[in-house]
């Protein structure tokens, strides 16, 4: 089992940063790929950004890229979500994940069948 806690949420407003926290245990971090989904009131939870286990690769979804960063530490057990330019459109509770088995070394996914791990949350309020 991995247990995953999403922390760095909050109220801010739109233009500004922040970062997101995801701190891993249970198992060998290194051996997961990493994502950050998102779900809006009313809408289904959708992809934000992915890495590969070794960090070397990284995925994101065209409404967050040229804003949004994804990074780990593994020897943190660590995975955030650098969020810049915040928009009001970004507002949404955020979830971690963890993919559900190891895959390669380059894997990264945008898709929630392939993560078999979650956090509970944290909420991103962005205000205009």
């Amino acid at each position: 089992q991995v247990q995953l806690v999403e922390s760095g949420g909050g109220l801010v407003q739109a233009g500004v940063s922040l970062r997101l926290s995801c701190a891993a245990s249970g198992r060998t971090f290194s051996d997961y790929a990493m994502g950050w989904f998102r779900q809006a009131p009313g809408k289904e939870r959708e992809f934000v950004a992915a890495i590969s286990r070794s960090g070397s690769r990284t995925y994101y979804a065209d409404s967050v890229k040229g804003r949004f960063t994804i990074s780990r530490n593994n020897a943190k057990n660590t995975v955030y979500l650098q969020m810049n330019s915040l928009e009001p459109e970004d507002t949404a509770v955020y979830y971690c994940a963890a993919a559900s088995r190891t895959r390669g070394l380059a894997f990264t996914s945008p898709y929630t069948d392939d993560y078999g791990y979650w956090g509970q949350g944290t909420q991103v309020t962005v205000s205009s």
